[in-house]
């Protein structure tokens, strides 16, 4: 992957939106980024490249662009296009469930699948359509009820869920051990970060689990991910963060603590480096309390 959208960090902890003819002109060029993306196209025709597959969607298709997938947009025609496009953090998805498995490892399996079930229409998911959920996703993020936030995740978490079902239905095993590739590497290496991303993560010893030098592991997740692996990590603390900011009334001492930064001050600094706000005014801005 050599391209990477450097506006991985969502505008709000996420977005949902609406593109036509009248604001967007096609096409959006090849880029990938961390977070998940649901396009719903509601009139016409688009084309979406992901990881050099071609998807030609009509009206009432929604296609899953699962991260770190290089994907693009374009038409083939002039005609007059409209769709929904929906952004998240897939890290901010709980189930609390235990056998539930790890999103992050299944959306890496079905990126790889030849013939992944990525596009879906509504009777599929056992849904009337998805204007709804959109529709209804869209009023909250611009009315900002009690919430709000906590409402759209839900949301979201649903109709993931009703995905997850419907890939287990056409065979897509969805145990941790029939995820994990052990040809993948730098995927172990990912899920040891997002496990132990509290704790003091040593990049030399990732290097060596990956058997390699530590210039050698740093230039290759440099080249593969698009950042160092010390700003890796310092991302999916800060997506934690953003979830206890978000969900919780945790106090900051107590978030710092919880996600691996070293203090109080070490959060707020990172925090306000990648957001361009501290965390409080984060909460204050987006949170229900």
């Amino acid at each position: 992957m050599d391209l990477f959208e450097y506006s991985d960090v969502l505008n709000t902890p996420v977005e949902v939106f609406y593109c036509d003819n009248e604001v967007l002109t096609l096409p959006v060029g090849s880029h990938w980024h961390f977070f998940v993306e649901l396009i719903h196209v509601m009139k016409g025709h688009i084309t979406m490249m992901v990881n050099n597959k071609e998807y030609r969607l009509s009206e009432g298709d929604m296609l899953l662009v699962p991260p770190r997938c290089m994907h693009s947009i374009y038409q083939e025609s002039a005609e007059p296009f409209k769709y929904a496009c929906l952004k998240f953090n897939a890290r901010r998805i709980q189930y609390l469930d235990n056998y539930m498995p790890d999103l992050t490892a299944v959306f890496n399996y079905v990126s790889k699948l030849d013939d992944a079930p990525v596009v879906f229409v509504g009777k599929t998911l056992g849904m009337p359509s998805f204007d709804v959920f959109f529709v209804t996703l869209m009023y909250e993020m611009k009315e900002k009820h009690f919430g709000y936030i906590t409402y759209i995740y839900s949301s979201i978490s649903c109709l993931i869920l009703r995905i997850l079902r419907y890939w287990n239905n056409c065979g897509i095993p969805l145990n941790q051990d029939a995820l994990l590739d052990p040809d993948d590497t730098f995927q172990e290496i990912l899920f040891y970060i997002d496990k132990h991303s509290q704790e003091n993560i040593n990049i030399a010893e990732l290097a060596k689990t990956a058997n390699m030098s530590y210039s050698h592991f740093a230039m290759q997740f440099k080249q593969k991910f698009g950042q160092s692996c010390k700003q890796y990590i310092e991302m999916v603390r800060l997506s934690k963060s953003e979830n206890l900011l978000l969900f919780t009334d945790y106090d900051l001492n107590y978030i710092s603590n919880e996600t691996g930064f070293s203090d109080c001050s070490h959060l707020i600094r990172c925090f306000k480096k990648r957001y361009g706000i501290t965390p409080k005014q984060y909460r204050i801005k987006h949170g229900m309390y």
